[in-house]
């Protein structure tokens, strides 16, 4: 436990935890942007197109190389 000797000490440490609180909480409000951009339908329709063409293209090679 931190022994304070004067008010200032006290104030600067709560001015400095209530930064780090604000600081955290925006983070989180990023964060939860993030996801919501991230679960929103045109990205999975993306997502899935990708993956589509990149398993079609494997399998066309595939089947180039093995006839």
């Amino acid at each position: 436990m931190k022994t304070y000797t004067t008010f200032e000490d006290i104030n600067n440490d709560l001015k400095r935890y209530q930064l780090e609180r604000d600081i955290a909480w925006e983070e989180l409000k990023l964060i939860k942007n993030e996801y919501k951009e991230d679960l929103h339908p045109l990205n999975w329709v993306s997502t899935a197109l990708k993956l589509t063409g990149k398993y079609s293209f494997i399998a066309l090679i595939k089947k180039w190389f093995l006839k």
